[in-house]
């Protein structure tokens, strides 16, 4: 049995597509999944499961939250062991103690390149935002006070891919490798 990891695109933000963690673990031990842990209100799911492909792990659980939630939520799934590769590979500017940057870690959603991404968002700006692409998460990092001027902060939400990303916290993706 793996330990896998569930991220849910776009859940419980500013009042939009609200799930309840409670009930979506319930739906999740319904699936059949085991050790099902969930993380603050914005769709961590670290579950165990039999089941070795992420793809079909992916459209279960969207399944089950159309038809729960009435909700068409994208779904990232990654092995445990998996996030704790990409975050031996940070760079060594992302995720430190300075509450003055904000650290994301970007997760690209199959099919989509960190090439593709970049095509549709363009460049960061270098003077107010650092990034490190591994596999298929970029580490991003940019100054609270100058995130407005940053070319990816509204182009993240705003754009095509939007779609095909979800982005965590620093502090958030540490702790869901931990559960």
């Amino acid at each position: 049995m793996e330990r896998y990891i569930a991220l849910l695109r776009g859940i419980n933000v500013s009042g939009k597509n609200k799930i309840s963690m409670s009930k979506l673990k319930e739906y999740f031990l319904e699936l059949g999944f085991a050790q099902v842990t969930t993380y603050l209100n914005s769709g961590n799911v670290i579950f165990s499961s039999v089941i070795d492909n992420k793809n079909n792990l992916s459209n279960k659980i969207m399944f089950m939250i159309k038809d729960k939630f009435d909700l068409a939520i994208p779904v990232f799934i990654v092995l445990q062991e998996e996030l704790a590769e990409i975050l031996n590979y940070a760079p060594d500017w992302w995720g430190d103690d300075n509450k003055e940057i904000y650290d994301n870690l970007i997760f690209l959603m199959p099919p989509l390149s960190y090439e593709e991404l970049c095509d549709v968002i363009g460049n960061p700006k270098d003077e107010y935002e650092k990034v490190w692409n591994y596999k298929n998460a970029v580490f991003w990092s940019f100054s609270r006070k100058d995130y407005k001027k940053t070319n990816w902060w509204s182009k993240t939400a705003n754009s095509k891919v939007s779609c095909k990303i979800t982005i965590r916290t620093a502090n958030t993706v540490r702790k869901i490798v931990k559960l």
